[in-house]
C-alpha cells in the first residue's frame, strides 16, 4: 500500500475491508487492533505482542503491510486520536476502577457506583462514536419496512425483546423471531425483501443468529446490526452496523449502551412517522 492511511478512522476502515485477505497472524493484530484501539496507543511493543498472541517482528510487519515505515508510525496515529478527545472511554474506565479501588470501594455495597460509573463512561462513548448518518439510515430502513424481525439470543436477548415490545407499540408490524420449539428457520421462513431485520449479536456470535442473518441475506432483506466489534461475522451482511462497547465491571458486561441504542431507534422511528403523518 504506496499510501497509508493518514487518520485512524481511515485506518480502522481499510483494516476491516481487507481483514479476510490477512494471514492468520495479521489478522490476529487486526483483530486486537480493532477492539483495543486505546491498549495500541498505550502499549509498548512488548505488552501488545504479548496481549495480541503474537511475536513483536508481527506488528511491525502488520504496520508494513498498511504502508507504514514502521509501528511506530502507525501507532502515532492512535495516539493522536487520544489527543483530540481526552481522557478516551477505555482509559477513563481504568481510571475510574483504579480511583475506587485505591480508595478501598471495592467491595459488594460499593458495586453499585463502579456500574454506574463505568455504564456512564460508556453511554458517553456511544454517543460520540455512533455516526448521525448511520442512525438517519436504520430508520429510513425501518420506515419503509413492511414488517420488521428482530433476531437476538441469549445475551442479546434482552435487547431483541425491548425492540420488538417498543416496534409493537408504534403500532409497527414486528416480529421477535426466538426459536420456540426450535423453530428459528420456520419464523425466518416469512421475512420478504421488502421487509427488516434487526440482529443484535455479540462474541462469540450465536449460530442461530447467523443462521437468521444468512435467511435474510438469500432473500434480500436489509440488514440493521448491533454487535460488539467491526470483525463480528455479521458485519459485513449489514446495511447498518452499529459497532457498541458495553461497560465491563470485575468481567460482567452490561447492555446500557446497547439498550440506548434501541431505544433512540425505536423512539426516532416513531418520530419520523409522526411527521409523515403531518405532512
Amino acid at each position: 500500500m504506496p499510501n497509508p492511511p493518514k487518520t485512524l478512522p481511515e485506518l480502522m476502515a481499510v483494516v476491516t475491508e481487507q481483514y479476510a485477505t490477512l494471514s492468520k497472524r495479521l489478522s490476529q493484530v487486526a483483530q486486537y487492533l480493532l477492539d483495543n484501539p486505546d491498549e495500541i496507543a498505550f502499549g509498548t511493543v512488548a505488552v501488545i505482542s504479548k496481549d495480541a498472541g503474537v511475536h513483536p517482528s508481527t506488528l511491525v510487519r502488520f504496520a508494513n503491510t498498511f504502508g507504514y515505515s514502521g509501528f511506530s508510525e502507525m501507532q502515532g496515529l492512535f495516539q493522536q486520536e487520544l489527543l483530540q478527545d481526552t481522557p478516551s472511554y477505555q482509559e477513563r474506565i481504568r481510571l475510574s476502577a483504579q480511583e475506587m479501588q485505591e480508595a478501598g470501594v471495592a467491595s459488594e455495597p460499593h458495586l453499585l457506583n463502579q456500574f454506574v460509573s463505568a455504564n456512564t463512561q460508556a453511554l458517553e462513548h456511544l454517543a460520540q462514536s455512533v455516526p448521525l448518518a448511520d442512525m438517519e439510515r436504520a430508520i429510513d430502513i425501518l420506515v419503509n419496512a413492511k414488517a420488521t424481525y428482530i433476531a437476538g439470543v441469549r445475551r442479546a436477548y434482552v435487547v431483541s425483546t425491548y425492540f420488538s415490545y417498543a416496534l409493537q407499540h408504534i403500532d409497527r408490524r414486528a416480529y421477535l423471531i426466538d426459536g420456540v420449539g426450535g423453530m428459528y428457520k420456520e419464523q425466518a421462513s416469512t421475512m420478504m425483501a421488502e421487509d427488516a431485520l434487526i440482529a443484535i449479536s455479540f462474541y462469540p456470535y450465536a449460530d442461530e443468529t447467523q443462521n437468521v442473518v444468512a435467511s435474510a441475506i438469500d432473500k434480500k432483506v436489509p440488514l440493521i446490526l448491533i454487535t460488539d466489534s467491526a470483525l463480528s461475522p455479521l458485519a459485513s451482511s449489514a446495511e447498518v452496523c452499529f459497532v457498541v462497547k458495553e461497560a465491563e465491571v470485575h468481567t460482567f458486561r452490561s447492555l446500557s449502551s446497547s439498550l440506548c441504542l434501541a431505544q433512540s431507534l425505536s423512539i426516532g422511528l416513531a418520530y419520523r412517522l409522526e411527521k409523515q403523518k403531518k405532512n
